[in-house]
């Protein structure tokens, strides 16, 4: 498990608790990304958007401090692809905010290093299957993209702290269903965690940040595999159940299912029907201004490195044009969004989540070179073939 400073776990607590500062922002530092993904639409969405420079990272840490902000995700486009990463890294722990790093295997063993020093040790990397081409199809079509997301798991196992975390953001759609559980399993045995997503889909006319144009079909279910998406969800379920590190909740879970299904989500239920942005979470665009999440912008500015920005907050009307758009969303599936809402307003999550920030011990990275990487990934991936195989012989994994 991650290691949170004593501030850092005051001000989680403090937001949980009180719903008044946030835990939780996502920062996309760049949209320049070296992959074009099937389910993301991200180097798009923030193509316009300049990128702050590192003085006005440090005065925006520095007001993220002020107004009690717990942890911030470092996202993109691809961040590695900044070579300023690490003064960026170093800007937030600086503030003693706790920092995750996200990429899509870029990160050199270098830039890693760096961030290291620079008191990152949190990190998601992109990974949805076991099998190299389904992986390759699901970037776009980028050759070995998937053995350099195992060399860059590899490094990091051998250079982040024990106590360090790890997770792989996994997203849920079609091309690779069959193969989460597989992901899962690998991730538990080298001391990671998964997080599931599933691919969200816009029109061209209403372009949004994660959701795919979905022009050939890719992303969507059809509705004769929606009870084999509620099989997935119930095994991945018993998985984490029988101690594999699959950190969503069975609240999450639940509504992922009715995500995919075309049904109303149900984890804004109370909270009046909408989401807790931007009182537990924000989105803040590669130019600094403050969005509610990654699918809206707002009319207004609010510059996040500005001086009055910590007031600005503090006086509501932040939160005024943010409720202009959160009271009409359909709601989305994000990942930390509902799951920071769901810790905050729903016991069980709350307690469980509590008890793993303060006293879990499971999870610690487990070092092994590239090539035992690799071939624990092969083996895995085998294995869930055949039982695939035995259960029904009829079903065959979409073609990569």
């Amino acid at each position: 498990m991650a290691y949170f400073s004593g501030q850092q776990k005051l001000r989680l607590a403090r937001s949980l608790l009180t719903k008044t500062s946030p835990a939780y922002v996502q920062f996309y530092i760049t949209a320049r990304c070296n992959l074009a993904c099937e389910q993301c639409n991200i180097i798009y969405a923030d193509a316009d958007s300049r990128e702050m420079n590192i003085h006005q990272i440090r005065r925006m840490a520095e007001n993220f401090a002020e107004i009690g902000v717990c942890m911030v995700l470092l996202i993109g486009g691809e961040p590695f692809a900044r070579r300023d990463l690490p003064e960026i890294v170093e800007a937030f722990t600086a503030n003693d905010i706790h920092v995750r790093m996200q990429t899509n295997g870029l990160a050199t063993r270098e830039m890693l290093e760096r961030c290291v020093a620079a008191g990152g040790h949190d990190i998601s990397i992109s990974l949805d299957s076991l099998e190299p081409a389904v992986q390759d199809r699901i970037n776009g079509g980028f050759e070995r993209s998937w053995d350099r997301a195992i060399r860059t798991v590899a490094t990091v196992n051998e250079i982040f702290p024990e106590n360090g975390s790890a997770f792989f953001g996994t997203v849920l759609m079609p091309r690779n269903l069959e193969h989460v559980a597989d992901v899962l399993e690998f991730a538990t045995a080298i001391g990671w965690g998964v997080s599931l997503v599933p691919a969200h889909v816009a029109s061209p006319s209403h372009p949004r940040g994660f959701r795919s144009f979905d022009d050939d079909g890719v992303c969507r279910f059809s509705p004769d595999r929606f009870p084999r998406v509620r099989e997935v969800l119930e095994e991945l379920k018993a998985l984490r159940n029988q101690g594999m590190a699959l950190y969503d909740s069975d609240e999450y879970l639940d509504d992922v299912y009715r995500f995919v299904a075309g049904e109303p989500l149900r984890w804004r239920r109370r909270n009046q029907g909408v989401c807790d942005s931007p009182q537990l979470y924000f989105a803040v665009e590669p130019n600094g201004n403050l969005n509610p999440c990654c699918d809206y912008k707002l009319d207004a500015s609010f510059p996040v490195f500005d001086a009055s920005f910590p007031d600005l907050y503090r006086s509501g009307r932040i939160h005024q044009q943010v409720y202009g758009i959160t009271r009409s969303c359909e709601g989305c599936m994000y990942g930390s969004y509902p799951e920071i809402s769901i810790t905050a307003r729903f016991l069980a999550p709350f307690f469980h989540r509590f008890r793993l920030f303060n006293f879990g011990t499971e999870g610690r990275l487990v070092k092994r070179s590239e090539a035992e990487m690799l071939e624990l990934a092969r083996e895995i991936h085998a294995r869930g073939e055949e039982r695939r195989r035995r259960a029904d012989p009829e079903r065959v994994s979409p073609p990569a």
